[in-house]
């Protein structure tokens, strides 16, 4: 039986694709990733966590500073403003997602308040609109609502910096994204929010079609160089990695540092071993699926 499970399909649709190697001609690879006036060490990012100070004392700033050895773009989610200072104490940059909040002043606040301290990035979460019995969502006592088109518009128009659009996982949002004006997106279901869920990665292709100049981001089970490698010749820009640092946490920032680059390590060495040389040379036409009427063109 199919399962619905979200996180097995991507999973399942992750490890079905298959890769072809290219020699002649390969040499050793570079991913470094230049992006909104920055250049990070990895296209490896980390994804937009919340609440980690249960996981390990003090584990948001821990998170942070694994980015930071790293030379990782960093991704924070919900937290008070004390929190987000923190984090920012340590040099990561940092993109500040925040929720789908009904409230749209404190949206307006909390963006406002994420560009002033320094954030290289801002952006929103919209696939936490809605709970699973088809009301609006609440988390941790705050209560969400439906974001529209001019309210979107709004956030973009309220800060200087690049907006990103969290919970992107079809054409129709992504087009509305770019007319929008939005620096980036998040290809992500929100780790199986809704069952069967197209994976990120089949998503992903036509997705790209229709970006424009949006740097596309991706999220959703990757835990290794290999996952990310086959999401960025799909098209991704970057690649968001959460849960599987997690357990990292109580071993400190250098654990989360090392994985990060062990990681970047594993995707420079498929890089080499498929005739990529840099990400902007990476090549869909390596990808082969497996599964009947996929296509990565």
């Amino acid at each position: 039986m199919f399962p619905k499970n979200s996180d097995q399909i991507t999973r399942n649709y992750m490890d079905s694709l298959l890769i072809e190697t290219r020699y002649i001609d390969s040499v050793l690879p570079d991913s470094h990733l230049s992006l909104w006036g920055h250049t990070f060490d990895t296209p490896i990012t980390t994804a937009a966590l919340s609440h980690l100070n249960g996981t390990a004392p003090d584990g948001m700033k821990i998170y942070a500073e694994g980015a930071v050895q790293a030379g990782a773009l960093h991704f924070v989610g919900m937290g008070p403003e004390e929190e987000l200072r923190a984090i920012l104490s340590t040099g990561a940059k940092t993109v500040k997602i925040v929720k789908p909040m009904a409230d749209q002043d404190a949206i307006l606040r909390e963006l406002k308040m994420a560009e002033e301290a320094g954030c290289v990035a801002v952006g929103m979460d919209i696939d936490h609109s809605f709970s699973s019995n088809g009301t609006y969502d609440n988390i941790f006592g705050i209560a969400m609502k439906s974001q529209s088109y001019e309210d979107l518009d709004r956030y973009i128009n309220s800060v200087s910096i690049p907006f990103v659009i969290k919970g992107v996982l079809s054409p129709v949002d992504a087009v509305k994204c770019r007319r929008l004006g939005a620096a980036g997106i998040v290809v992500s279901h929100h780790h199986g929010m809704v069952d069967y869920a197209i994976p990120p990665l089949m998503a992903l292709p036509e997705i790209k079609k229709v970006s424009g100049e949006m740097a596309v981001f991706v999220d959703c089970g990757f835990s290794s160089g290999m996952d990310v490698y086959k999401a960025l010749a799909l098209g991704a820009t970057a690649v968001s990695v959460g849960r599987h640092l997690m357990p990292l946490l109580k071993d400190g920032a250098e654990a989360v540092s090392d994985r990060i680059k062990e990681m970047d390590a594993e995707l420079r060495g498929v890089m080499a071993r498929t005739g990529i040389k840099d990400l902007a040379s990476m090549d869909p036409t390596v990808i082969h699926p497996t599964w009947p009427g996929s296509t990565v063109l």
